[in-house]
Protein backbone atom coordinates (compact mmCIF):
# COMPACT_ATOMS: atom_id res chain seq x y z
CA UNK A 1 0.00 0.00 0.00
CA UNK A 2 1.33 3.48 -0.64
CA UNK A 3 1.32 6.58 2.06
CA UNK A 4 -1.51 8.33 0.02
CA UNK A 5 -4.95 7.90 0.65
CA UNK A 6 -7.58 6.32 -1.10
CA UNK A 7 -10.67 7.58 -1.34
CA UNK A 8 -13.61 4.69 -1.83
CA UNK A 9 -17.55 4.66 -2.46
CA UNK A 10 -18.96 1.02 -1.48
CA UNK A 11 -22.62 1.04 -3.33
CA UNK A 12 -24.13 -2.38 -1.04
CA UNK A 13 -22.55 -0.95 1.76
CA UNK A 14 -24.52 -3.32 4.39
CA UNK A 15 -24.29 -6.96 2.31
CA UNK A 16 -22.34 -9.21 3.04
CA UNK A 17 -19.70 -8.07 -0.11
CA UNK A 18 -19.60 -4.78 1.26
CA UNK A 19 -19.52 -5.66 4.98
CA UNK A 20 -16.01 -7.66 3.95
CA UNK A 21 -14.87 -4.89 2.20
CA UNK A 22 -15.76 -2.34 5.51
CA UNK A 23 -13.87 -4.72 7.30
CA UNK A 24 -10.66 -4.78 5.59
CA UNK A 25 -10.97 -0.72 5.57
CA UNK A 26 -11.14 -1.25 9.38
CA UNK A 27 -8.09 -2.59 9.92
CA UNK A 28 -6.44 -0.54 7.52
CA UNK A 29 -8.50 3.45 8.33
CA UNK A 30 -5.09 5.51 7.55
CA UNK A 31 -5.03 4.08 4.47
CA UNK A 32 -8.15 4.62 2.65
CA UNK A 33 -10.82 7.42 3.00
CA UNK A 34 -14.87 6.74 2.85
CA UNK A 35 -16.24 9.27 0.07
CA UNK A 36 -19.67 7.69 -0.08
CA UNK A 37 -21.96 4.71 0.84
CA UNK A 38 -25.55 3.05 -0.01
CA UNK A 39 -28.09 0.40 0.98
CA UNK A 40 -31.05 -0.56 -0.67
CA UNK A 41 -33.37 -0.83 2.87
CA UNK A 42 -30.96 -1.20 5.58
CA UNK A 43 -31.40 2.12 7.52
CA UNK A 44 -29.73 1.61 11.03
CA UNK A 45 -26.98 -0.58 8.94
CA UNK A 46 -26.01 2.12 6.72
CA UNK A 47 -26.27 4.60 9.23
CA UNK A 48 -23.75 2.37 12.01
CA UNK A 49 -21.19 1.98 9.30
CA UNK A 50 -21.49 5.36 8.09
CA UNK A 51 -20.51 7.50 11.59
CA UNK A 52 -17.74 4.57 12.14
CA UNK A 53 -16.28 4.94 9.15
CA UNK A 54 -16.45 8.84 9.01
CA UNK A 55 -18.41 8.66 5.32
CA UNK A 56 -19.09 11.89 3.64
CA UNK A 57 -22.48 10.72 1.87
CA UNK A 58 -25.23 7.58 3.22
CA UNK A 59 -27.67 7.12 -0.08
CA UNK A 60 -30.09 4.99 0.60
CA UNK A 61 -32.05 3.29 -2.39
CA UNK A 62 -35.84 3.30 -0.95
CA UNK A 63 -36.82 6.67 -1.34
CA UNK A 64 -39.38 6.49 1.88
CA UNK A 65 -36.33 5.44 4.15
CA UNK A 66 -35.16 8.75 3.95
CA UNK A 67 -36.36 10.48 6.76
CA UNK A 68 -35.43 7.54 9.40
CA UNK A 69 -31.81 7.47 7.66
CA UNK A 70 -31.38 11.34 8.13
CA UNK A 71 -33.03 10.84 11.89
CA UNK A 72 -30.76 8.30 12.51
CA UNK A 73 -27.87 9.98 11.15
CA UNK A 74 -28.54 13.72 13.02
CA UNK A 75 -25.57 15.66 14.45
CA UNK A 76 -22.78 13.40 12.14
CA UNK A 77 -22.12 15.78 9.57
CA UNK A 78 -22.71 12.64 7.13
CA UNK A 79 -24.98 14.22 4.20
CA UNK A 80 -27.86 12.10 3.38
CA UNK A 81 -29.90 10.95 0.41
CA UNK A 82 -32.17 8.92 -0.78
CA UNK A 83 -34.27 6.89 -4.26
CA UNK A 84 -32.42 5.03 -7.34
CA UNK A 85 -30.76 8.77 -9.25
CA UNK A 86 -29.44 9.42 -5.42
CA UNK A 87 -27.50 6.25 -5.77
CA UNK A 88 -26.28 6.77 -9.24
CA UNK A 89 -25.01 10.19 -7.73
CA UNK A 90 -22.99 8.63 -5.37
CA UNK A 91 -21.03 6.15 -7.34
CA UNK A 92 -20.19 9.55 -9.57
CA UNK A 93 -18.69 10.97 -7.16
CA UNK A 94 -15.37 10.53 -8.75
CA UNK A 95 -13.63 8.51 -5.89
CA UNK A 96 -10.57 6.44 -6.58
CA UNK A 97 -11.74 3.17 -6.17
CA UNK A 98 -15.50 1.63 -5.99
CA UNK A 99 -16.95 -1.03 -5.16
CA UNK A 100 -20.46 -2.06 -6.93
CA UNK A 101 -21.68 -4.65 -4.76
CA UNK A 102 -25.50 -3.88 -5.47
CA UNK A 103 -27.55 -7.29 -6.34
CA UNK A 104 -29.58 -6.99 -9.40
CA UNK A 105 -30.49 -4.98 -12.19
CA UNK A 106 -30.47 -2.18 -10.15
CA UNK A 107 -26.86 -2.03 -9.59
CA UNK A 108 -26.67 -1.78 -13.33
CA UNK A 109 -26.83 2.29 -13.32
CA UNK A 110 -24.87 2.83 -10.55
CA UNK A 111 -21.86 0.56 -12.29
CA UNK A 112 -22.25 2.63 -15.47
CA UNK A 113 -21.83 5.93 -13.63
CA UNK A 114 -18.96 4.90 -11.63
CA UNK A 115 -17.29 3.95 -14.61
CA UNK A 116 -17.97 7.00 -16.29
CA UNK A 117 -15.41 8.62 -13.87
CA UNK A 118 -12.51 6.65 -15.20
CA UNK A 119 -11.43 5.82 -11.91
CA UNK A 120 -11.31 1.93 -10.42
CA UNK A 121 -14.64 -0.14 -10.53
CA UNK A 122 -14.39 -3.62 -8.36
CA UNK A 123 -17.39 -5.07 -9.84
CA UNK A 124 -18.93 -7.52 -7.52
CA UNK A 125 -22.41 -7.23 -9.38
CA UNK A 126 -23.16 -10.54 -11.87
CA UNK A 127 -25.78 -8.19 -13.62
CA UNK A 128 -24.04 -5.21 -14.77
CA UNK A 129 -21.84 -7.90 -17.07
CA UNK A 130 -24.62 -10.36 -17.48
CA UNK A 131 -27.16 -8.42 -19.05
CA UNK A 132 -25.10 -5.71 -20.31
CA UNK A 133 -21.29 -6.72 -20.60
CA UNK A 134 -21.18 -4.86 -24.07
CA UNK A 135 -22.56 -1.55 -22.46
CA UNK A 136 -20.77 -1.98 -19.74
CA UNK A 137 -16.76 -2.31 -21.56
CA UNK A 138 -17.61 0.55 -24.15
CA UNK A 139 -18.01 2.90 -20.57
CA UNK A 140 -14.83 1.61 -19.46
CA UNK A 141 -12.96 2.23 -22.67
CA UNK A 142 -14.18 5.12 -23.14
CA UNK A 143 -13.42 6.65 -19.77
CA UNK A 144 -10.05 4.85 -19.44
CA UNK A 145 -11.95 3.15 -16.36
CA UNK A 146 -10.04 0.19 -14.91
CA UNK A 147 -12.44 -2.78 -14.17
CA UNK A 148 -11.22 -5.24 -11.34
CA UNK A 149 -13.52 -8.38 -10.95
CA UNK A 150 -14.03 -9.39 -7.35
CA UNK A 151 -15.79 -13.25 -8.00
CA UNK A 152 -13.33 -14.94 -6.81
CA UNK A 153 -13.27 -17.40 -10.29
CA UNK A 154 -12.72 -14.01 -12.31
CA UNK A 155 -10.00 -12.34 -9.47
CA UNK A 156 -7.71 -15.74 -10.15
CA UNK A 157 -8.15 -15.17 -13.75
CA UNK A 158 -7.20 -11.49 -13.27
CA UNK A 159 -4.38 -12.71 -11.71
CA UNK A 160 -3.27 -15.30 -13.79
CA UNK A 161 -3.76 -13.97 -17.02
CA UNK A 162 -0.50 -12.10 -18.87
CA UNK A 163 -2.09 -9.37 -20.66
CA UNK A 164 0.16 -8.31 -22.26
CA UNK A 165 0.60 -11.38 -24.45
CA UNK A 166 -2.99 -12.42 -24.89
CA UNK A 167 -2.06 -14.80 -28.01
CA UNK A 168 -0.49 -17.39 -25.60
CA UNK A 169 -3.63 -17.68 -23.71
CA UNK A 170 -4.84 -21.07 -24.70
CA UNK A 171 -7.95 -21.51 -22.23
CA UNK A 172 -9.36 -20.38 -19.54
CA UNK A 173 -10.99 -22.81 -16.78
CA UNK A 174 -13.38 -21.77 -14.00
CA UNK A 175 -13.72 -23.56 -11.38
CA UNK A 176 -17.06 -24.87 -9.71
CA UNK A 177 -17.16 -26.34 -5.97
CA UNK A 178 -20.39 -28.69 -7.89
CA UNK A 179 -22.49 -27.17 -5.06
CA UNK A 180 -24.23 -29.58 -2.11
CA UNK A 181 -25.70 -31.91 -4.78
CA UNK A 182 -22.66 -32.74 -6.45
CA UNK A 183 -23.42 -36.44 -5.72
CA UNK A 184 -26.91 -36.69 -5.88
CA UNK A 185 -28.78 -38.74 -8.85
CA UNK A 186 -30.99 -37.01 -10.77
CA UNK A 187 -33.95 -38.72 -9.00
CA UNK A 188 -32.46 -37.27 -5.56
CA UNK A 189 -32.76 -33.84 -6.97
CA UNK A 190 -36.03 -33.76 -7.88
CA UNK A 191 -36.34 -34.03 -3.98
CA UNK A 192 -34.03 -31.11 -2.81
CA UNK A 193 -35.93 -28.47 -0.07
CA UNK A 194 -35.18 -24.71 -0.30
CA UNK A 195 -33.59 -25.39 3.02
CA UNK A 196 -31.17 -27.97 2.01
CA UNK A 197 -30.28 -26.18 -0.96
CA UNK A 198 -29.10 -22.97 0.99
CA UNK A 199 -26.57 -24.69 2.67
CA UNK A 200 -23.20 -24.42 0.28
CA UNK A 201 -20.29 -26.94 1.41
CA UNK A 202 -17.91 -24.05 1.09
CA UNK A 203 -18.99 -20.60 1.52
CA UNK A 204 -21.18 -18.76 3.11
CA UNK A 205 -23.54 -16.98 0.66
CA UNK A 206 -27.01 -15.32 0.34
CA UNK A 207 -30.01 -17.62 -0.15
CA UNK A 208 -30.56 -16.41 -3.86
CA UNK A 209 -26.58 -17.21 -5.21
CA UNK A 210 -26.35 -20.46 -3.03
CA UNK A 211 -29.19 -21.84 -4.88
CA UNK A 212 -27.89 -20.65 -8.09
CA UNK A 213 -24.18 -22.62 -6.89
CA UNK A 214 -26.42 -25.39 -6.14
CA UNK A 215 -28.20 -25.59 -9.73
CA UNK A 216 -24.41 -24.35 -11.19
CA UNK A 217 -26.43 -21.50 -13.06
CA UNK A 218 -23.70 -19.18 -10.94
CA UNK A 219 -21.11 -20.58 -12.99
CA UNK A 220 -23.12 -20.39 -15.81
CA UNK A 221 -23.01 -16.69 -15.06
CA UNK A 222 -19.75 -16.49 -14.52
CA UNK A 223 -19.12 -17.93 -18.19
CA UNK A 224 -20.57 -15.50 -19.14
CA UNK A 225 -18.89 -12.89 -17.29
CA UNK A 226 -15.79 -14.15 -17.96
CA UNK A 227 -16.47 -14.03 -22.00
CA UNK A 228 -16.72 -9.98 -21.90
CA UNK A 229 -13.97 -9.46 -19.01
CA UNK A 230 -11.42 -11.61 -20.99
CA UNK A 231 -12.55 -11.67 -24.15
CA UNK A 232 -11.82 -14.93 -25.41
CA UNK A 233 -14.61 -17.51 -27.66
CA UNK A 234 -16.57 -19.61 -26.08
CA UNK A 235 -14.45 -22.83 -27.38
CA UNK A 236 -11.38 -21.26 -25.04
CA UNK A 237 -13.65 -20.78 -21.41
CA UNK A 238 -14.06 -24.07 -19.91
CA UNK A 239 -15.74 -25.25 -16.24
CA UNK A 240 -14.07 -27.71 -14.10
CA UNK A 241 -15.45 -29.18 -10.99
CA UNK A 242 -13.10 -29.06 -7.82
CA UNK A 243 -14.57 -30.03 -4.78
CA UNK A 244 -12.72 -28.37 -2.18
CA UNK A 245 -12.58 -24.83 -3.55
CA UNK A 246 -9.13 -24.28 -3.13
CA UNK A 247 -8.23 -23.43 -6.61
CA UNK A 248 -10.44 -20.68 -7.64
CA UNK A 249 -9.72 -20.20 -11.25
CA UNK A 250 -7.09 -21.33 -13.69
CA UNK A 251 -5.23 -20.59 -17.53
CA UNK A 252 -3.72 -22.75 -19.69
CA UNK A 253 -1.52 -21.31 -22.38
CA UNK A 254 -0.25 -22.43 -25.70
CA UNK A 255 2.93 -23.76 -24.04
CA UNK A 256 1.17 -26.53 -22.08
CA UNK A 257 1.93 -24.32 -18.54
CA UNK A 258 -1.28 -23.72 -16.56
CA UNK A 259 -1.08 -20.88 -13.64
CA UNK A 260 -3.88 -21.08 -10.99
CA UNK A 261 -4.82 -19.15 -7.94
CA UNK A 262 -5.28 -20.78 -4.82
CA UNK A 263 -6.61 -19.75 -1.16
CA UNK A 264 -8.90 -20.40 1.47
CA UNK A 265 -12.46 -19.57 0.53
CA UNK A 266 -12.47 -16.10 2.19
CA UNK A 267 -14.11 -13.64 0.27
CA UNK A 268 -11.68 -11.08 1.93
CA UNK A 269 -9.07 -12.15 -0.25
CA UNK A 270 -10.00 -11.02 -3.82
CA UNK A 271 -11.65 -7.93 -2.10
CA UNK A 272 -8.53 -7.16 -1.21
CA UNK A 273 -6.69 -7.75 -4.49
CA UNK A 274 -9.04 -4.82 -6.13
CA UNK A 275 -8.71 -2.48 -2.93
CA UNK A 276 -5.39 -2.42 -2.66
CA UNK A 277 -4.55 -2.88 -6.76
CA UNK A 278 -1.73 -2.60 -8.05
CA UNK A 279 -0.21 -3.73 -4.99
CA UNK A 280 -0.95 -5.78 -1.99
CA UNK A 281 -2.57 -5.56 1.42
CA UNK A 282 -2.84 -7.96 4.30
CA UNK A 283 -6.01 -9.73 5.23
CA UNK A 284 -6.96 -11.91 8.16
CA UNK A 285 -8.06 -14.36 5.63
CA UNK A 286 -7.13 -18.39 7.03
CA UNK A 287 -3.65 -19.41 5.29
CA UNK A 288 -4.12 -22.19 3.06
CA UNK A 289 -2.51 -25.34 4.52
CA UNK A 290 -1.86 -27.95 1.13
CA UNK A 291 -0.57 -30.69 3.52
CA UNK A 292 -3.65 -30.58 5.97
CA UNK A 293 -6.01 -30.47 3.29
CA UNK A 294 -4.03 -33.77 1.86
CA UNK A 295 -5.70 -33.89 -1.66
CA UNK A 296 -7.28 -31.62 -4.77
CA UNK A 297 -9.97 -33.54 -6.84
CA UNK A 298 -11.24 -32.49 -10.36
CA UNK A 299 -14.15 -33.98 -12.40
CA UNK A 300 -16.30 -32.87 -15.30
CA UNK A 301 -19.78 -30.81 -14.89
CA UNK A 302 -22.15 -32.85 -15.67
CA UNK A 303 -25.19 -31.34 -18.07
CA UNK A 304 -27.89 -34.00 -17.72
CA UNK A 305 -28.23 -33.47 -14.00
CA UNK A 306 -26.92 -29.56 -14.28
CA UNK A 307 -28.80 -28.03 -17.15
CA UNK A 308 -28.27 -24.27 -16.05
CA UNK A 309 -24.50 -24.29 -17.12
CA UNK A 310 -25.37 -25.93 -20.76
CA UNK A 311 -28.19 -23.17 -20.75
CA UNK A 312 -26.00 -20.24 -19.67
CA UNK A 313 -23.50 -21.35 -22.41
CA UNK A 314 -25.80 -21.59 -24.93
CA UNK A 315 -27.14 -17.95 -24.16
CA UNK A 316 -23.77 -16.40 -24.59
CA UNK A 317 -22.95 -17.97 -27.60
CA UNK A 318 -26.33 -16.99 -29.17
CA UNK A 319 -25.47 -13.61 -27.64
CA UNK A 320 -27.93 -10.32 -28.25
CA UNK A 321 -30.43 -10.19 -25.02
CA UNK A 322 -30.64 -14.28 -24.33
CA UNK A 323 -28.16 -13.27 -21.68
CA UNK A 324 -29.99 -10.73 -19.92
CA UNK A 325 -33.28 -13.04 -20.39
CA UNK A 326 -31.41 -16.29 -18.83
CA UNK A 327 -30.45 -14.10 -15.94
CA UNK A 328 -33.95 -12.70 -14.88
CA UNK A 329 -35.99 -15.36 -15.51
CA UNK A 330 -33.56 -17.18 -13.31
CA UNK A 331 -34.06 -14.59 -10.54
CA UNK A 332 -37.89 -15.61 -11.24
CA UNK A 333 -37.33 -19.37 -10.94
CA UNK A 334 -35.17 -19.07 -7.99
CA UNK A 335 -37.52 -16.81 -6.38
CA UNK A 336 -40.57 -19.27 -6.66
CA UNK A 337 -38.23 -22.47 -5.71
CA UNK A 338 -37.30 -20.44 -2.24
CA UNK A 339 -41.14 -19.51 -1.62
CA UNK A 340 -41.52 -23.48 -2.39
CA UNK A 341 -43.63 -22.87 -5.04
CA UNK A 342 -41.90 -25.22 -7.17
CA UNK A 343 -39.33 -27.87 -7.37
CA UNK A 344 -35.57 -27.90 -7.76
CA UNK A 345 -35.50 -29.45 -11.32
CA UNK A 346 -37.95 -26.92 -12.50
CA UNK A 347 -35.65 -23.97 -12.11
CA UNK A 348 -34.06 -24.76 -15.61
CA UNK A 349 -36.90 -25.69 -17.19
CA UNK A 350 -38.82 -22.19 -16.55
CA UNK A 351 -35.42 -20.36 -17.46
CA UNK A 352 -35.51 -22.44 -20.61
CA UNK A 353 -39.24 -22.25 -21.48
CA UNK A 354 -38.43 -18.23 -21.33
CA UNK A 355 -35.59 -18.21 -23.54
CA UNK A 356 -37.85 -20.33 -26.21
CA UNK A 357 -41.03 -17.95 -25.82
CA UNK A 358 -39.49 -14.69 -25.52
CA UNK A 359 -36.84 -13.26 -28.23
CA UNK A 360 -36.24 -9.37 -28.78
CA UNK A 361 -34.26 -7.39 -30.61
CA UNK A 362 -30.61 -6.91 -28.89
CA UNK A 363 -30.21 -4.06 -26.26
CA UNK A 364 -28.57 -1.11 -27.58
CA UNK A 365 -28.92 1.26 -24.32
CA UNK A 366 -28.88 0.25 -20.53
CA UNK A 367 -32.57 1.50 -20.90
CA UNK A 368 -33.24 -1.55 -23.23
CA UNK A 369 -31.45 -3.86 -20.67
CA UNK A 370 -33.64 -3.30 -17.94
CA UNK A 371 -37.03 -3.17 -20.29
CA UNK A 372 -35.65 -7.06 -21.92
CA UNK A 373 -35.33 -7.90 -18.18
CA UNK A 374 -38.55 -6.47 -17.10
CA UNK A 375 -40.30 -8.25 -20.02
CA UNK A 376 -38.43 -11.43 -19.26
CA UNK A 377 -39.58 -11.64 -16.05
CA UNK A 378 -42.99 -11.07 -16.91
CA UNK A 379 -43.37 -14.23 -19.47
CA UNK A 380 -41.42 -16.14 -16.73
CA UNK A 381 -43.77 -15.62 -14.39
CA UNK A 382 -46.53 -16.08 -16.61
CA UNK A 383 -45.27 -19.33 -17.20
CA UNK A 384 -44.76 -20.04 -13.33
CA UNK A 385 -48.72 -19.40 -13.33
CA UNK A 386 -49.53 -21.70 -16.41
CA UNK A 387 -47.54 -24.67 -15.45
CA UNK A 388 -47.59 -24.30 -11.78
CA UNK A 389 -51.45 -22.95 -11.31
Amino acid sequence: MTDERKSVTILGATGSIGTSTLDLIYRNPQAFEIVALTAHSDTDGLAAVARKCGARYAVIGDPDKYTALKAALSGSGVAVAAGSDAVAEAAAMNADWTMAAIVGCAGMMPVLAALRCGKSVALANKEALVSAGALMLDAAKASGATLLPVDSEHNAIFQCLDRSAPQGVAKIILTASGGPFRTWSAEAMATVTSAQAVKHPNWSMGAKISVDSATMMNKGLELIEAWHLFGLPSAQLDVLVHPQSVIHSMVEYVDGSVLAQLGSPDMRTPIAHTLAWPQRMETPSERLNLAQIGKLEFEEPDLQRFPSLRLARSAMEAGGACPAILNAANEIAVAAFLGDRIGFCDIAMIVERTLERYQPRAPQTVDDVLRIDGEARHVAKELLESVYA
